[in-house]
C-alpha cells in the first residue's frame, strides 16, 4: 500500500491537514505527553474517470484507488539529537514512500509559533536538516560497521565509497534527491530508507482569505530552484468543509466561489508524487480502479490483478478511458472502432487504461 508521510514543525497544522485529506476527524491539538503512535487513514483517490465508470456499469461493488496517509507528530528541532518525539518520529517517517512537508503560514495568537514567529522558509529548512541529519547518521552507523570487519567483499567496498559520497554531500547540507544516483545505485539503498532520497510536496498551511500570502513567496521561489512541488492549501476552512454533506459543501463553496477543493488538488498531487496511476477494470460485478507504478508493464497490471493472471499471461485487451467514452462506452462500439487493441506482456500501461487480462494456468 502506498504511504505518504504528513511531517512539519509541530503546531504548522499537521493534522487539520490530515483531517482535510481524509476526512477522519483526528484530534487537532498537540500531540499527549508520551504519544508516538500516528494517525493513519486509507483515502480514496479522487478520480472522475472512475466515477463514471460506475454511472456506466452500475456494478455490485465499486472499488477506487487508494493511498495511506499517516499524521506523523511534529518534528522539533535537533530531533535527530533525541529531542521532542525524535526517533520515534523519524522511525516513522523512514516507513513512508513520500514526505507531505506542512509549513505553517497562518498566523494565530492562540496557537503560538514553536519558533515564535511566522517564517515559512525557516520552518521548513528546520524539518529539511533535521532530515539530513537523519540520514548522516543512518550513514556514519554503517560506515563504522563496515570499518569495523577484518575485510570487505567487493560490493561492500563498492558500498562504502559510495556511502562516502553521499555523507559529503549531505555535510553541505544538500538532501540525497539532489545527489546524481543511477538506477544501479539507487537499488542498494532502498534499505537505508533514507529520508532525503524520498520524494516531497510542500503544503503550505494558509488562513483563510490569505488569497496572497507574501510570507510564502521566498519559500515558494526555493522550492522552484530546488524543483521540488507546493499546494496551497486553506487548511482550518477546508476541515469545516469536509464535515458538511456533498449537498451543503456545494452550497458554501459557491457562496466563497471556491471552484475546486484543495483536498482534490492534494491527493492528486500526492498521488503523482508517489509515481502512481490507475488503471480500470469494469463490468457488471465490479468497477475497479487498481493502482501501478508509472512505467510498470501489462505483466505488472496482471500481477496486481492477481499472480495467477501474470504466471499464466497472454494477451491484455487495452482501450484508454477516453477512447471508451468517445465511441459510446460500449467494449462492442470500441471494437467496431478500432480502438479496443490486444498488447503483449511488455506493453507499458498508461494512466486510464480500462484492461481485461487473457491467461491460461
Amino acid at each position: 500500500m502506498p504511504r505518504c508521510g504528513i511531517v512539519g514543525l509541530p503546531l504548522c497544522g499537521k493534522s487539520t491537514v490530515f483531517n482535510v485529506i481524509t476526512r477522519a476527524g483526528a484530534e487537532v491539538k498537540p500531540y499527549a505527553s508520551g504519544k508516538t503512535e500516528p494517525n493513519r487513514a486509507l483515502v480514496s483517490v479522487p478520480d472522475a474517470r472512475f466515477d463514471r465508470l460506475v454511472e456506466i456499469f452500475e456494478p455490485r461493488k465499486a472499488t477506487p484507488a487508494t493511498v495511506e496517509f499517516v499524521d506523523l507528530a511534529g518534528l522539533s528541532r535537533d530531533a535527530s539529537k533525541g529531542a521532542g518525539l525524535g526517533n520515534s518520529f523519524l522511525s516513522f517517517a523512514s516507513e513512508s514512500d513520500a514526505l507531505l512537508h506542512v509549513v505553517r503560514v497562518f498566523a494565530n495568537p492562540d496557537v503560538p509559533h514553536p519558533e515564535d514567529t511566522v517564517d515559512p522558509l525557516r520552518d521548513w529548512r528546520i524539518v529539511e536538516m533535521e532530515l539530513i541529519y537523519r540520514d548522516l547518521s543512518v550513514i556514519e552507523n554503517r560506515l563504522y560497521r563496515l570499518s569495523s570487519k577484518k575485510k570487505n567483499t567487493p560490493e561492500e567496498s563498492a558500498e562504502v565509497e559510495l556511502l562516502r559520497k553521499l555523507q559529503d554531500h549531505l555535510i553541505e547540507e544538500s538532501p540525497l534527491r539532489e545527489y546524481p544516483l543511477t538506477d544501479e545505485q539507487k537499488k542498494p539503498l532502498a534499505g537505508f530508507a533514507f529520508l532525503t532520497l524520498k520524494p516531497e510536496l510542500v503544503v503550505l498551511n494558509l488562513d483563510e482569505g490569505q488569497d496572497v500570502a507574501p510570507q510564502a513567496e521566498p519559500l515558494e521561489a526555493e522550492l522552484r530552484e530546488k524543483g521540488l512541488s507546493s499546494v496551497r492549501l486553506f487548511g482550518s476552512l477546508e476541515m469545516d468543509l469536509a464535515q458538511l454533506d456533498i449537498r451543503e459543501q456545494a452550497e458554501f463553496m459557491k457562496d466563497l466561489a471556491i471552484e475546486e477543493l484543495g483536498r482534490d488538488r492534494l491527493i492528486h498531487e500526492a498521488y503523482r508524487l508517489l509515481g502512481l496511476i490507475s488503471f480500470f477494470t469494469s463490468g457488471k460485478d465490479e468497477v475497479r480502479a487498481w493502482t501501478l507504478r508509472r512505467g510498470d508493464s501489462a505483466t505488472n497490471a496482471a500481477g496486481v490483478i492477481h499472480s495467477d493472471l501474470a504466471r499464466g499471461f497472454i494477451r491484455a485487451q487495452v482501450v484508454t478511458y477516453e477512447d471508451f467514452i468517445n465511441a459510446g462506452a460500449t467494449l462492442a462500439a470500441c471494437r467496431d472502432k478500432g480502438v479496443l487493441r490486444l498488447e503483449g506482456k511488455d506493453y507499458l500501461i498508461k494512466d486510464g487504461d480500462m484492461i481485461e487480462i487473457r491467461f491460461n494456468v
